[in-house]
């Protein structure tokens, strides 16, 4: 069955997706970077493995894209601390790769190659990792059976399972059955994904439940956040301040018309509002919004700052650190498509909001249930749950641990994965 596989994917699917990358670069940026950046992949290899120091094992990391690698970091950097090793670092996504290019524990950060079999071939002949770390759900076919040809322990790590995964379908579910099987080890973040694996023909002694280093990670950038002062202590003094953090239009046209009733009943409230993409046209429209009603100010602005009711925020790079400031806050993409992480709001024991887009996330799923996250279904209701927040502190305390107590109570996962790891180095 697996030279079938094997046939079907190089011979049919391998040839189709690059036709079809090729077709999408003509007309998306993003694709077109991706392709052009590895135009001189294998000869940039060459060049940066042979000064490597030949002594040292040889860890790859590889992540979709900027999110994933977030969840490797905890991992990666520990290990570095810990062993005498070299790091490689692959992307898929350009923008993965991109901001991740002066990443300081990394020896070699790359672009994985094209899936095909002359390809994959070449890269593992090139960089010869001891070990491969893959996160979450990033796994191309080719690369993972020139690993196993190659005796190489590959790891699956953060690894997740929905039950509505498209990996379940049946046919699909045949192929992916023959890739889990053969892994070294896959560390799922929790025991309904170890469930899901071993649906597959995983073995007990193959996949292992060890957590979700997404806590380790949040609760490790909270500690440089909180002392990064990015806003002056007295500008913000007695304020009742409300952060919404990558903020979708469809997130704005709920949220806006409730601050502005909230505001309404309560002059100490005070809104920070970073939009998912901080355009001129969409900070121009968010403006627009609250003229004649609310002052605004941007946040490049800050050192002018004269008692406005309304920040947003123009800069990028600094989402983390707003939640310092934050009483209570909504993540944002919940009214659109799918949530972003929560955990990154709950880390700092504040009350998270969201919209009732979250089955993409069974961490906010969980804060629901606990009674730390709080779902909005329109104005109304975002105006009803922001009013008690911010008129009752017992409340919002309350439901601030909650959201603390929760990451506090599943840190830990990263340690767990590296006493997985080093036994295969």
């Amino acid at each position: 069955m697996k030279s079938i596989w094997y046939l079907i994917y190089n011979v049919i699917i391998v040839p189709a997706l690059f036709l079809l990358i090729k077709i999408a670069g003509l007309f998306n940026s993003k694709i077109k970077r991706g392709v052009a950046g590895r135009k001189r992949l294998f000869e940039d290899l060459l060049l940066t493995a042979a000064n490597l120091d030949k002594n040292k094992k040889l860890i790859w990391f590889h992540s979709s894209s900027l999110g994933e690698f977030e969840q490797a970091k905890p991992i990666l950097e520990k290990l570095k601390k810990d062993f005498n090793i070299n790091v490689l670092v692959t992307f898929f996504s350009p923008s993965g790769y991109d901001n991740s290019r002066k990443y300081p524990y990394a020896d070699i950060v790359s672009y994985i190659p094209f899936d095909s079999v002359s390809q994959s071939k070449k890269f593992i002949s090139i960089v010869r990792p001891d070990v491969a770390i893959l996160m979450r759900y990033d796994i191309w076919p080719n690369h993972i059976w020139e690993m196993k040809k190659a005796n190489i322990p590959y790891f699956l790590v953060d690894a997740t399972m929905k039950k509505s995964s498209p990996r379940k379908i049946p046919i699909i579910k045949n192929f992916h059955r023959l890739l889990f099987k053969d892994f070294t080890r896959i560390l799922t973040v929790s025991t309904e994904d170890e469930k899901g694996f071993k649906d597959f023909g995983c073995t007990d002694e193959q996949v292992t439940a060890v957590g979700d280093t997404r806590f380790d990670r949040v609760y490790q950038r909270s500690s440089l956040a909180h002392g990064m002062n990015l806003i002056k202590d007295d500008l913000l003094k007695d304020k009742k301040i409300f952060v919404v953090v990558s903020a979708w239009e469809q997130d704005e046209e709920v949220l806006i018309p409730a601050f502005k009733k909230l505001a309404r009943f309560d002059k100490d409230v005070l809104l920070i509002i970073a939009p998912h993409e901080p355009t001129v046209l969409h900070l121009e429209k968010i403006e627009h919004e609250f003229t004649g009603e609310l002052a605004t100010i941007r946040f490049s602005s800050m050192n002018n700052y004269m008692g406005e009711h309304i920040i947003i925020v123009d800069s990028i790079g600094i989402l983390l650190t707003l939640y310092t400031y934050a009483h209570a806050a909504f993540v944002g993409g919940s009214f659109k498509q799918g949530i972003h992480n929560v955990l990154e709001a709950a880390v700092y024991g504040i009350p998270v909001l969201f919209g009732p887009k979250i089955d993409n996330s069974q961490e906010t799923r969980e804060l629901l249930k606990r009674g730390g996250g709080i779902l909005i279904k329109n104005k109304r209701d975002a105006f009803k749950q922001l009013r008690i927040l911010f008129s009752n502190e017992n409340v919002r305390k309350e439901k601030g641990n909650i959201s603390f107590n929760y990451v506090q109570e599943n840190l830990g996962a990263t340690d767990k994965i590296i006493k997985e790891i080093s036994s295969y180095m």
